[in-house]
């Protein structure tokens, strides 16, 4: 993260983990899943408007800290939350199952199935309301939504590149769990995705560090 071109240096940090977060994830499967019984444009539309309103949100959130706390306490709150997420991260892909990203698949089948079954989507508009509502829902609270979070915190990254970074991101995952989700989805290895995910945010905490003790 250097000062030179913190919005470059935005969009690649955000780029990189939030790809990293969403393949795999449950709003990936649920995309997967909307595609095999709706027109893909129309689910990736609706997830994708979905994604960019939590990212949004998420940054808003980040930088809302940002305001409310003193200067000299933003890059160490940076650091702690990079390396904290970082080792929850590192800790989970131990602990995880060879099946998590099944389970995950799995979970997201019963979401769409319940609500179909509630509303049966017969209009294009339908389709993609339908995708933006499960997505949102389900992207709330979820790793992505923390990770657009913490990297908010840190003072040496840009709104502008923070936003461009995560939408492309979101954009492509979404791309490919619509286009290609049943065979990439198979082939996930969620253990791995969390490891480099948790070695890429100790990565942004020891720079984080490096910067608050300046």
């Amino acid at each position: 993260m250097t000062p030179s071109d913190p919005a470059l240096t935005a969009f690649g940090a955000s780029l990189s983990a939030i790809t990293l977060a969403e393949l795999g994830d449950k709003t990936f499967f649920m995309a997967l899943i909307l595609a095999t019984r709706h027109r893909a444009r129309l689910v990736f539309a609706g997830a994708f408007a979905a994604l960019a309103a939590v990212t949004l949100i998420s940054l808003a959130l980040g930088f809302g800290l940002r305001e409310v706390l003193p200067a000299w306490l933003l890059p160490w709150l940076a650091a702690v939350l990079f390396l904290g997420f970082g080792l929850k991260l590192l800790v989970d892909a131990q602990a995880m199952g060879a099946d998590e990203a099944d389970d995950e698949a799995r979970e997201a089948e019963q979401v769409v199935a319940a609500a179909e079954r509630q509303r049966p989507i017969v209009t294009a508009r339908a389709v993609v309301l339908e995708a933006f509502v499960l997505v949102f829902l389900a992207e709330l609270g979820d790793r992505t939504q923390i990770t657009t979070v913490v990297l908010a915190t840190a003072p040496a990254l840009t709104f502008a590149g923070l936003l461009a970074g995560a939408l492309l991101g979101h954009g492509l995952v979404t791309w490919l769990a619509v286009g290609a989700g049943r065979w990439i989805g198979g082939r996930i290895p969620e253990r791995l995705l969390y490891r480099l995910s948790g070695a890429l945010f100790l990565l942004f905490g020891l720079v984080a560090v490096r910067q608050a003790l300046r």
